[in-house]
C-alpha cells in the first residue's frame, strides 16, 4: 500500500512540474556584442506566461549580477516583431528593482498588458541597462512568442 501511494505522490509532483513549466521556461540570451565586457552579466531571463497571452499580464524576470553598486539608472526596451522595429520604452531602473543595487545578484522584473488587438508571433527584444550618467551596463537581446490565444474567449 505505501508504494502505490509514493508512487501516486511522484505521479502527481511530475504532473505539476508539467504543467507548471512551460509557463516560467526560461528564454535564450545573447549580449548585444559579445565582445563587451559589460559590467552588469545576465543569467538568464524567463517570461511567464510563456508564449505571452495578448491582454493578459506578461512578467519578464531578469537575473543578473554586478561588481559594483549601482545607485539608479534606466532600461532602454525596444521591440522588433519579425525583424521590424516597432516599440520603443524607457524606464527607471529603481521601478524595475530595488535601488540602490548591492554588488551581486539582483533580479530585474517588468510586467506589462499587451493589447488584445497584439499580432500573434514572434517577437525580439533588445534592453540596454544603463546608470546614472549613461553608461551601458549591458545590452541583451531575447526572442518572445506571442500565442495566438484570443483574450476574448476568456471574457
Amino acid at each position: 500500500m505505501e508504494m502505490i501511494q509514493s508512487k501516486a505522490v511522484v505521479s502527481i509532483f511530475l504532473l505539476s512540474i508539467s504543467l507548471i513549466l512551460p509557463f516560467t521556461q526560461a528564454t535564450d540570451v545573447k549580449y548585444c556584442n559579445g565582445k563587451t565586457d559589460y559590467d552588469v552579466k545576465v543569467k538568464g531571463v524567463e517570461i511567464s506566461p510563456n508564449p505571452v497571452v495578448r491582454g493578459k499580464p506578461a512578467t519578464f524576470s531578469i537575473s543578473a549580477t554586478t561588481g559594483d553598486a549601482i545607485s539608479g539608472g534606466k532600461l532602454v526596451i525596444d521591440v522588433a516583431y519579425f525583424g521590424w522595429h516597432i516599440h520603443s520604452e524607457t524606464h527607471d531602473l529603481c521601478e524595475e528593482t530595488s535601488c540602490p543595487v548591492s554588488d551581486g545578484e539582483f533580479i530585474v522584473s517588468h510586467s506589462q498588458v499587451l493589447p488584445g488587438f497584439t499580432p500573434p508571433g514572434s517577437y525580439s527584444l533588445k534592453m540596454k541597462m544603463k546608470d546614472g550618467k549613461s553608461h551601458e551596463l549591458t545590452c541583451i537581446e531575447f526572442d518572445f512568442s506571442i500565442g495566438f490565444a484570443s483574450p476574448v474567449a476568456d471574457s
